[in-house]
């Protein structure tokens, strides 16, 4: 972090509504909180495993306060989520591990493309209801994001090296050892030590633990 900016990371999955909102949410703050915001692309699914959690929705009611608490933060935050019943079973049956692989490849090589790159995919699966899990939609979303084909193509042919796999399995971890147990996770390094915010519904607490 710069000097006297607290660092913030933003442990996210595009597969997570929530994240969006977080990450939505802590675009804005950057610029008038003194911080340092890091985008962490993670794994979602490996979070979970790793840590024995469960998808909310699994628990009928809650997932449907689900429902009704994300249609009021969507209108809050001004963010365009669109969710219905139906999306329970969307999540279920889409893995976000290839896009995830292509972000953190994006991250890796091109970082200044990681916030468009990052929103769009929300904004496909989550505001259009389409797919994330396909490469030529994969290619689609970068190519809405203003990346080149050449670039985006030269990105999906990373998503299979070691190295790209690596980093997400290694940013998953350290989301986890931050004590992390779901999306998004957020830590804020103040005072000496990382301090973890769960949820997108905690952002003013970390305001107030960073002196903001």
């Amino acid at each position: 972090a710069r000097m006297g900016r607290t660092l913030v990371e933003l442990y996210y999955d595009v597969i997570s509504p929530y994240s969006w909102l977080a990450f939505e949410v802590l675009c804005r703050y950057r610029h008038i909180w003194n911080i340092d915001l890091r985008f962490r692309p993670a794994f979602l699914g490996g979070i979970m495993q790793q840590t024995g959690n469960k998808p909310p929705a699994m628990l009928p009611k809650r997932g449907e306060y689900m429902l009704k608490d994300m249609k009021r933060m969507a209108k809050y935050y001004q963010v365009p989520v669109h969710m219905s019943t139906d999306d329970f079973q969307r999540i279920i049956g889409t893995s976000s591990l290839t896009a995830m692989r292509f972000i953190t490849a994006m991250d890796m090589t091109n970082p200044q493309y990681l916030e468009p790159l990052s929103r769009e995919f929300w904004m496909r699966f989550w505001s259009q209801h389409e797919d994330i899990t396909q490469p030529e939609n994969i290619l689609t979303v970068a190519r809405q994001a203003g990346l080149s084909a050449e670039l985006s193509q030269k990105t999906l042919e990373m998503i299979s090296s070691s190295t790209v796999k690596d980093r997400l399995k290694e940013t998953t971890a350290e989301a986890v050892k931050h004590g992390a147990f779901g999306m998004p996770a957020v830590v804020a390094h103040y005072d000496g030590k990382p301090h973890l915010f769960f949820g997108s519904d905690r952002l003013e607490l970390l305001g107030s633990v960073i002196g903001e």
